[in-house]
């Protein structure tokens, strides 16, 4: 075989494992959080029904969890997590009762469509 004939092949080689390594970069994100509302480190009015987490990517929401502490360290009363029909990337936690004003946190367990997992939290207040 000659030195140019083995050059193209190596190369070659090396053209198709880029190509899938291009490939596999969106299969490796994970759902990270984009924005939320009530707002990050945000104040919001009392009349918060649910709490809307934006991720970077789709997530699955039967391995999601949201849990809200209140100002009294108990956990708030919500439903099950659910993915916003116009966004899969959207998670929503209808609160059963309407919050009083307060300090909130929010502690959240994400797992993207493509089963990474992710986890965080942040606050928000409840201004009268």
């Amino acid at each position: 075989m000659t030195i140019i004939k083995r050059a193209t092949l190596r190369d070659s080689a090396l053209v198709a494992a880029l190509l899938l390594l291009a490939q596999a970069g969106p299969a490796l994100a994970h759902a990270h959080l984009r924005s939320a509302q009530p707002p990050v480190d945000g104040s919001v009015g009392t009349n918060v029904q649910d709490i809307r987490i934006n991720y970077t990517e789709a997530v699955e929401p039967r391995f999601c969890q949201v849990t809200v502490t209140g100002p009294d360290g108990h956990a708030v009363e919500a439903d099950r997590p659910e993915v916003d029909p116009a966004d899969a990337k959207i998670l929503v936690v209808h609160l059963l009762r309407a919050l009083p004003p307060g300090a909130y946190k929010v502690n959240w367990h994400a797992t993207a469509v493509d089963t990474h997992k992710t986890e965080g939290s942040y606050g928000f207040t409840v201004t009268p």
